[in-house]
């Protein structure tokens, strides 16, 4: 029998001081992001993020860029070993792709899903073990929030204003609570976060 009452989601994202995971530029403008993505507690907290998680859970967006990128640094003997371990555990990890537009997976490993994102999370949570990873994908974790389905929050928060861009939280999501578990902060002011849903 399968133990599902262990499998938690967990869900992580990076935004600045004014919540936006974005700029006013759009989806691509990363200027206030990238700065911070590769410091010490940007790697750490990177590592924190897979480590336990079974099936990562990804948008299309999502999955054509982190897809397109991470197999190269999976490869490349020189690049961080925190950055290898995150990238091999990707490709080599069971990867479900929420989209309603593509019919069939071009990558390894990846199931594509066209439904709701509520009801994927209750299937693999009913059908797996070992814990669930919404990666970085702010249309699945805002269903999720929505649907009070996340049990952390792994969030990487940068220094930065950007005055302009999306905002992971809206107006409109159900009202919870969370525990901080655990934070570090960086010589550049960034500050790594986990929180856990309160029930």
């Amino acid at each position: 029998m399968t133990d599902t009452a262990a499998r938690s989601v967990r869900a992580n994202i990076n935004l600045t001081l004014d919540g936006r995971y974005n700029g006013p530029g759009g989806p691509h403008d990363l200027g206030a992001i990238v700065p911070y993505a590769a410091t010490e507690v940007a790697r750490g907290h990177l590592t924190r993020i897979w480590e336990g998680a079974t099936t990562a859970v990804l948008g299309r967006v999502n999955a054509e860029g982190f897809l397109g990128y991470w197999p190269s640094v999976a490869a490349d003997e020189s690049a961080d070993p925190r950055d290898r371990g995150y990238a091999k555990w990707l490709l080599d990890v069971d990867k479900v792709v929420l989209s309603t537009t593509l019919t069939e997976s071009p990558w390894e490993r990846t199931r594509i899903v066209n439904a709701p994102a509520a009801d994927v999370i209750d299937d693999l949570k009913s059908t797996g073990t070992g814990d669930i990873l919404v990666n970085s994908s702010v249309s699945v974790i805002s269903a999720l929030l929505a649907e009070d389905l996340i049990d952390s929050l792994h969030l990487m928060i940068c220094p930065e204003i950007t005055g302009g861009g999306q905002r992971l939280f809206h107006d409109g999501l159900p009202g919870s609570t969370w525990m901080l578990r655990q934070q570090e902060a960086g010589e550049s002011g960034e500050i790594a976060l986990i929180y856990d849903r309160t029930r």
